[in-house]
């Protein structure tokens, strides 16, 4: 069976953040995602200490859909070296986790 994450990713804005989401819950990708902030955060970026607002993406997937959504975020989002970050759902409702994985399944070859 496969595990459900959760992945964490930071956008510059609002509007990047909802494109980002967008492309990973049309394209089941994501079961659901959340966008929260602005926030702020702190890090260093090319030897150069930063503070930034950004909004904080959080994105429920599995395993076996972890390869497909870091290439949707990549591929939506304007940082070269986005926060692409999984952590593995160790519990919660056992209802909720199965929808995770039903609405990220991949789809069938069979037709």
């Amino acid at each position: 069976m496969s595990q459900n994450l959760e992945v964490h990713v930071t956008a510059g804005s609002r509007e990047e953040a909802e494109k980002v989401v967008r492309a990973a819950v049309e394209g089941h990708l994501a079961a659901c995602a959340q966008i929260s902030g602005p926030i702020t955060s702190t890090y260093w970026w090319q030897g150069k200490l930063e503070n930034d607002e950004e909004f904080l993406i959080v994105m429920k997937t599995t395993d076996e859909r972890l390869d497909d959504l870091v290439t949707s975020v990549k591929a939506n989002h304007s940082y070269d070296t986005p926060e692409i970050v999984a952590v593995p759902i160790v519990g919660g409702l056992g209802d909720y986790l199965t929808w995770i994985r039903e609405e990220t399944a991949a789809p069938s070859s069979d037709g």
